[in-house]
């Protein structure tokens, strides 16, 4: 479930990152700021329960290549085979990450 938070938060993440690019007017200004503190604070609540390094990465990888897609198909951003192979390589290592980190964190006991 707060995995499920984290994908939500990339999905306004991408939105308030398109708005900081094409907002021109009070009303998209003003949604890219609600987009801006709900994508922080669902990325907040999910990292309580999950390791911060991962769930941030995971955020920041699925808003990066979010962000490239709308800006391919909503606002015919140029594309390029090198933009396809380093986007599926940060995919790639986000998957990666996720599956190689625990949902819970390991606490070192010091002496």
């Amino acid at each position: 479930m707060k995995w499920l938070l984290v994908v939500i938060a990339a999905a306004f993440e991408v939105g308030w990152a398109t708005g900081l690019k094409y907002a021109n007017n009070t009303l998209t200004w003003t949604l890219t700021g609600i987009a801006v503190i709900i994508s922080f604070w669902l990325l907040l609540k999910a990292a309580t329960s999950l390791p911060t390094s991962t769930a941030y990465a995971v955020f920041a990888g699925l808003g990066t290549v979010g962000t490239v897609i709308v800006d391919i198909f909503f606002f015919n951003a140029a594309i390029n085979m090198w933009m396809i192979i380093f986007i599926v390589l940060l995919l790639v290592g986000v998957i990666g990450l996720k599956t190689v980190t625990g949902e819970t964190t390991e606490r070192r006991e010091h002496s």
